[in-house]
């Protein structure tokens, strides 16, 4: 009974072995792809603001002054860019996760003209978390991949949310939108009374319900454009970002499968240590 729970040790050893080398291509294969996502973003950003622009509210953005196209097209620039940094600092930040309920920042109403957004507090990232726990563990693994992946998530809704109220800054969407309207759209949720249509990627397309008394008399339908980056739609239009995705997903199918053999081990070391317990306690 010694020798197999030995050899069960051994095994164990071997299967952390392998799966710390899996934890160091993951992430090595997350730094690649957010490297990529956060050119991508940028780029899908941009394309999102110009459709909405000259497509959905393109006689709002002619209201605008050559000045203050200017300045707008340079603030989503930089919303674009610190979101990037950001995307980069999930994979690079040392510093541990906290209470995302720590997320929401406080904008600065006390700005002036375009460039008033908050690009400069895009999203708070000390959330954010390097691979410091046990890498040997494929649990742990799992879960911090889990967690860098609703970051991302979360990174992309709170972009979307900031360049749709630069926007309503700028006076290009209409200032009437409330903003809860802006924060469903920037999650791609609406509320009950509205409606999804198809329209380009990267922007959402919804008719609402405002139960507002200020609203038009003959109608309380209201038919709004807002940026909402989508990861799927924004892997599915950069061939380099989707291969890289691929990688991971093929990464993950290795640390899953070593993961069940890891807890099938642990399994048996514990009935093996309880049989040897058993044996050691009985007497007639």
């Amino acid at each position: 009974m010694a020798r197999a729970i030995e050899r069960i040790e051994r095994d164990i050893a071997a299967l952390k072995e392998a799966i710390r080398a899996i934890a160091v291509e993951l992430q090595s294969a997350y730094a690649s792809y957010l490297d990529t996502l956060g050119l991508a973003v940028r780029k899908q950003l941009i394309l999102a603001s110009y459709h909405l622009c000259t497509q959905g509210y393109p006689e709002n953005f002619l209201h605008l002054s050559l000045n203050q196209r200017q300045q707008l097209q340079q603030a989503i620039r930089k919303l674009g860019q610190v979101a990037a940094e950001q995307l980069l600092t999930c994979i690079k930040s040392e510093e541990a996760g906290v209470d995302k309920g720590d997320e929401e920042d406080e904008e600065d109403e006390g700005d002036e003209g375009v460039t008033s957004s908050s690009s400069s507090g895009l999203l708070d990232t000390s959330n954010c978390q390097f691979l410091t726990a046990d890498t040997s563990n494929p649990m742990e693994l799992a879960k911090w991949q889990q967690n860098l992946e609703e970051v991302m998530q979360e990174i992309l809704k709170r972009l979307s949310h900031d360049a749709n109220l630069l926007l309503q800054k700028a006076g290009v969407l209409p200032k009437k939108l409330p903003e809860p309207i802006l924060a469903a759209a920037a999650a791609a949720a609406s509320e009950a009374s509205a409606e999804v249509m198809p329209g380009p990627p990267n922007l959402l397309n919804l008719v609402i319900e405002i139960e507002n008394e200020q609203q038009s008399e003959d109608s309380g339908l209201t038919q709004i454009m807002a940026i909402n980056l989508r990861l799927g739609e924004i892997e599915f239009a950069d061939v380099t970002l989707s291969s890289e995705r691929r990688q991971i997903r093929s990464i993950l199918v290795q640390l899953n499968k070593l993961g069940r053999e890891y807890q099938k081990k642990h399994r048996e070391r514990a009935v093996a240590e309880a049989e040897a317990a058993w044996r050691a306690s009985w007497f007639e």
